[in-house]
């Protein structure tokens, strides 16, 4: 091989390495921010300077992916109030970016979308970011109870994660 072919080798092998390492940047960009599961809101909390609903929520299957493009897409399934197994009056959710954890500042919220009879509810919309966002907790917010619109209603689920251990099946426990 003649060196001239040895140096064009070379650079675009450096070219390729380089090329690759600023798609890799620029998919950062556009990647996943947030990826959370989604937990029920127990009373007397405060998030943000949004109050928790007045009981005890469960949900039993939810996540919220937030990418840097502002899109948001949190779903959760079986969101119920611990004490019934039921919605209550909540016909409508919604999801607030809070940035700043529990001391924090709600940065944008969604539309009100539709939370079903079994608890299931799905929003996928697209939000404004801030420049930086530390402490980032996505709301699950009652945006409608018994079909009226709710102002500023107070948060029943967040991202987050719970260390209780799983309930035991009954073949299980022994």
């Amino acid at each position: 091989m003649t060196n001239l072919t040895r140096i064009s080798m070379k650079t675009l092998g450096l070219a390729l390495v380089a090329g690759c390492l600023a798609v890799s940047a620029m998919a950062d960009d556009d990647g996943v921010l947030l990826n959370s599961k989604v937990i029920g809101s127990n009373p007397l909390q405060s998030i943000g300077g949004v109050p928790s609903g007045g009981a005890a929520w469960v949900v039993s299957k939810g996540r919220a992916n937030l990418n840097g493009d502002g899109s948001l897409n949190l779903r959760v399934e079986a969101l119920l109030l611990q004490s019934t197994g039921t919605t209550g009056p909540v016909t409508e959710v919604s999801a607030s970016l809070v940035c700043g954890g529990s001391g924090g500042t709600v940065m944008a919220t969604t539309a009100g979308v539709p939370l079903t009879p079994a608890g299931n509810a799905h929003i996928h919309e697209k939000i404004t970011l801030p420049a930086s966002c530390i402490g980032p907790v996505i709301l699950v917010r009652v945006a409608a109870a018994n079909g009226t619109p709710v102002a500023q209603g107070p948060f029943i689920a967040a991202t987050g994660f719970t260390n209780a251990a799983p309930a035991k099946e009954p073949d299980d426990a022994q």
